[in-house]
């Protein structure tokens, strides 16, 4: 199928939303994966109240922005070639889903618990929320309110910890190489 060129102006309107753009050229996919790493940061932001998370919304605004514009500027040629894929999940995050199945699966079925039971707790505190003393209730709708905030900084120094960790065995690796010359001795 042969892709065509849209209107200038209407490229121009439509990339006003993120992701529109591409999707009124016919790029769905990438179209699809922008818009939704909008909203998904509006929504993670808005529900775990972190509202320095919302310093990425220009960032991905900007890049559907110009990547709308510059997919129009194209040459016909390489229009017509271009391959639509989603272009926000890295390669690094497709292998960790496959993987999940691997050593990794307990640990996302513990996030995924925790996850739930935390949307179960926050639409179920109202129902109980008259029946109890009023210092209990207030301890109990702020623990449900940093909950989500502990648990997302736990995560990211898990991962720091993680990537600190990978880069020192990486270094080491390239330290113990080094020592050793062409013949296998010690330099």
């Amino acid at each position: 199928m042969i892709k065509k060129k849209k209107n200038a102006f209407f490229t121009f309107c439509f990339s006003l939303l993120p992701g529109a753009g591409q999707m009124y050229m016919g790029f769905m996919k990438r179209g699809i994966s922008l818009m939704s790493s909008f909203f998904l940061v509006i929504f993670l932001s808005t529900w775990l109240n972190l509202g320095p998370l919302l310093l990425f919304m220009p960032i991905v605004w900007f890049f559907s922005f110009f990547d709308t514009h510059n997919l129009r500027s194209m040459p016909d040629d390489m229009f017509n070639t271009f391959q639509d894929e989603y272009i926000i999940i890295p390669e690094f995050v497709k292998k960790g889903v496959q993987s999940i199945n691997g050593k990794y699966r307990s640990v996302v079925a513990v996030v995924l618990i925790v996850v739930g039971c935390i949307l179960l707790w926050n639409n179920f505190y109202y129902l109980i929320e008259g029946l109890l003393p009023h210092f209990l209730s207030n301890t109990l709708f702020r623990l449900g309110r940093i909950f989500p905030q502990t648990l997302v900084g736990i995560v990211i120094i898990a991962i720091g910890v993680y990537l600190i960790r990978g880069k020192k065995r990486e270094l080491d690796a390239v330290q113990i190489t080094e020592q050793f010359d062409d013949r296998g001795g010690i330099q």
